[in-house]
């Protein structure tokens, strides 16, 4: 349901060049109001030549079309226009003035409804309490004149929005839920203002003038505050693309001819060169060409830890920097940046609908004329068969039945839990594409791993020293450090990183350098010569390692790459360097046993690697697949599938996309590559293996909550409609204590089914609300 507004905003547009849109593009639609609404604009746009789909979300007002091939967007607004509602396009995430067009609407609903409630209430109190004194010495007739004087602006100002939108939407023939609240209330209004005009009208028509003023005030102010409160639980709902935005700088410095100039963002080019100062925050995604400084990423990963950047460094939109300052150059701006990419999926998959969804959008498409004509029944039933007045307790009856029908829980019921959902994964470091991924998730059993930059860093680290007998691993250290400083090898920075990290110096002075392709590098240190490299490399210097190789083939079989250190001839000792496991692996993977999927690893490395790895994570020998090509991982993966159970991959690399794309479902480690990112249906921005528990637990929270909304909201409809229609008469018939409640002799009070409309609507928002403080 979304806020009250006076119908369908449809404006011709002003002249303008024919704008064209390829790709997707976002509309910004206005004037919906329930889940029939939804489909007619899905189907007006499905319908323009070259749109491959579109996707509309009642929650969050926007619609997602697909197109096959170029279309002008003032053909697509046509088209939602022709329908009976306006859109305008948008940016992803950038949509302001939507967000204050909502703002002005919540203002505007507070005050219909504050209206509504002051006037509303003396009419309330005519109405239900006028035979007891004091009210009782006012004539009866004149209780009447004043209830029809107080309730005229009710009905007709507070409650004109439902007025105006039942006359369009039986101008169009198009039903929806306003149509059910217009009917509703102006019936009651009407039959009451004739009572009170023309009383001796209805007395010869053989028909009571009693007046139901209160029936139609509290039917609008009740639906006014369920919209209020509805309003604002999806202002919340939809803060996670606000909170994101915010993120990023307004700002930049721009350095021109020796100067700097503070300018918006929006005038930024590609190849710019920046100033940030500390602390400001780095203002588009670029690399540093000048200066060092501490950057706080936690934005992108979650970690307090500062990271240190330098010239050549990539930094990133968003991030602040911290200490230093430096310079930077302009490299991804706009919709291409870092921010934005991640608004986007977020926007994606609030735009989304599950199957069920989808499923209940059809039903309610038909449900509004079904619910009329089950309200003409009622009305001609009771007209025939009930009790005097005849007249009056029929239409209550009809009105009762219109009032409760409203599907708009239906249509809440997946987009509100979506927003909800994908807005927490997002703040957890969990980027999730649709509604159809969290379905795909939800089906995942076994979930299969990369190795390398998946469950281990991606880079080379010294993983254990051995000193030859009576040698000192610190000189080994110092000495490797010294020689592969001169060396842009992946292990000889693994080496270099350890030393600096240990304070490890050489006491020799290193005097020359030189690489060995394939082998390692040679030195002269302290006189001496000095070899590093694979054993190879000492074999052919005649350099004996018979005293480690026990060590030597210890190492090995732990699958770690071993390099050898001499000098003068004489081995000094082994360096083992190998990719280790991130920190947070092997907890990972029991919680994902322990939540009952089954784990995998695949990889394209030696079977020793591979299995010393996944013992160290946990996984059974049986479930390493190593040795395994690139193009052979989605084949692996698909067989993983046949079993019946939902497969999930989990990767980084180029290599990886093709086996995240023949998953059920991927899941791409946040510092991957791009293509790898696009293959997969989830992002960890993080890079963390606990976003993968993360991920899988909340899709299936977030379709538990779906599913819990579709089958309350289904269930209200379905008792909801007989017990207004009457189906309780023959059993409260009697009266009792809850008499009142049901009117005349166990009828629904029409003023009851409001209630119990509004509250169907807000407790569906409440209960996706509850995905806000979802932690795995």
């Amino acid at each position: 349901m979304s806020t009250v507004s006076a119908g369908p905003t449809a404006r011709p547009q002003e002249t303008a060049p024919a704008r064209e849109a390829a790709g997707e593009v976002q509309l910004a639609i206005t004037g919906m109001h329930c889940a029939s609404c939804v489909t007619r604009v899905e189907e007006a746009l499905d319908h323009v030549e070259g749109v491959a789909g579109a996707s509309v979300n009642l929650a969050t007002e926007r619609a997602a079309v697909r197109l096959a091939r170029p279309v002008a967007l003032e053909r697509l607004i046509a088209a939602v226009q022709a329908a009976g509602y306006g859109a305008r396009a948008v940016e992803a995430g950038g949509d302001d003035q939507g967000e204050a067009r909502r703002a002005r609407e919540r203002a505007a609903l507070q005050r219909r409804f504050v209206f509504a409630a002051a006037l509303g209430a003396p009419v309330v109190a005519l109405g239900n309490l006028g035979m007891l004194p004091p009210l009782a010495w006012i004539p009866a007739p004149v209780q009447n004149w004043i209830q029809l004087v107080l309730s005229a602006p009710v009905e007709w100002w507070a409650g004109w929005p439902f007025v105006l939108g039942a006359w369009i939407a039986i101008r169009r023939r198009a039903p929806d839920m306003n149509l059910l609240i217009g009917l509703g209330t102006t019936a009651a209004w009407g039959y009451s203002a004739v009572a009170t005009v023309a009383p001796r009208a209805l007395e010869s028509a053989g028909a009571a003038p009693h007046v139901y003023f209160d029936t139609a005030v509290v039917i609008t102010t009740l639906i006014l505050l369920g919209r209020v409160l509805e309003a604002r639980a999806r202002a919340g709902a939809s803060s996670a693309i606000r909170r994101l935005m915010e993120l990023g700088a307004r700002y930049a410095r721009r350095v021109r001819g020796g100067s700097i100039e503070q300018v918006p963002l929006d005038q930024i080019a590609l190849g710019d060169e920046l100033q940030v100062r500390p602390g400001e925050k780095v203002p588009v995604d670029g690399t540093v060409i000048e200066g060092r400084s501490s950057v706080d990423v936690s934005m992108l990963t979650g970690e307090p830890i500062p990271v240190e950047v330098g010239p050549g460094d990539a930094v990133t939109g968003a991030t602040v920097n911290q200490t230093g300052a430096f310079r930077m150059r302009a490299e991804r701006l706009g919709a291409d940046s870092t921010l934005m990419r991640i608004v986007r999926l977020v926007e994606q998959a609030q735009t989304g609908k599950a199957a069920a969804q989808k499923l209940a959008d059809r039903v309610a498409a038909v449900f509004v004329p079904v619910v009329i004509g089950i309200a003409l029944v009622t009305f001609v039933l009771w007209f025939a068969l009930g009790g005097e007045p005849r007249l009056a307790h029929a239409l209550l009856m009809a009105v009762a039945v219109l009032i409760i029908a409203c599907p708009c829980a239906l249509g809440l019921a997946t987009p509100t839990a979506l927003m909800v959902g994908t807005g927490r994964g997002a703040e957890l470091g969990v980027l999730i594409r649709g509604a159809d991924v969290l379905e795909s998730a939800e089906r995942v059993r076994v979930v299969v791993f990369d190795k390398t930059g998946t469950l281990t860093r991606g880079r080379p680290d010294l993983a254990e020293i051995v000193p030859a007998p009576g040698g000192d691993a610190t000189r080994v250290l110092a000495l490797a450090a010294a020689i592969e400083r001169h060396s842009e090898h992946p292990l000889a920075a693994a080496i270099v990183r350890a030393a600096d990290a240990r304070g490890a110096r050489a006491a020799e002075a290193l005097e020359g350098f030189g690489a060995v392709p394939g082998r390692g590098a040679v030195a002269l240190a302290g006189g001496q010569v000095a070899l590093l490299g694979n054993p190879a490399l000492l074999a052919e210097h005649n350099v004996p390692l018979e005293s480690l190789d026990p060590e030597r083939a210890r190492l090995e079989g732990e699958g770690r790459t071993v390099i050898a250190l001499a000098a003068g001839g004489r081995a000094l000792g082994l360096i083992a360097v190998d990719d280790t496991l991130k920190p947070d692996a092997r907890a990972a993977l029991e919680s994902l046993d322990r939540a009952g999927y089954e784990s995998w690893m695949i990889t394209g490395d030696q079977p020793r690697t591979a299995h010393a790895v996944g013992r160290a994570v946990g996984i059974p020998e049986t479930r390493v697949l190593a040795g395994v090509l690139p193009a052979e991982k989605s084949a692996q993966v698909t067989a993983l599938r046949g079993g019946g159970r939902g497969v999930a991959m989990v990767g980084d690399g180029i290599n990886d996309a093709p086996a995240l794309a023949a998953a059920d479902l991927g899941i791409a480690m946040g510092g991957g590559t791009d293509i790898a990112i696009e293959a997969s249906g989830i992002t960890l921005v993080r890079g963390d293996l606990s976003g993968v528990v993360t991920a899988l637990a909340l899709a299936r929270r977030t379709m538990q909550v779906i599913r819990q909304n579709l089958f309350w909201a289904f269930v209200y409809n379905t008792l909801g409609i007989p017990i207004a229609a009457g189906l309780l008469y023959p059993l409260l018939r009697a009266g009792g204590p809850i008499g009142p409640l049901f009117g005349w002799q166990g009828t629904l009070n029409p003023m009851l089914a409001s209630l119990a409309m509004a509250f169907s609507s807000v407790s569906v928002v409440m209960n996706s609300l509850r995905l806000r403080r979802f932690s795995a």
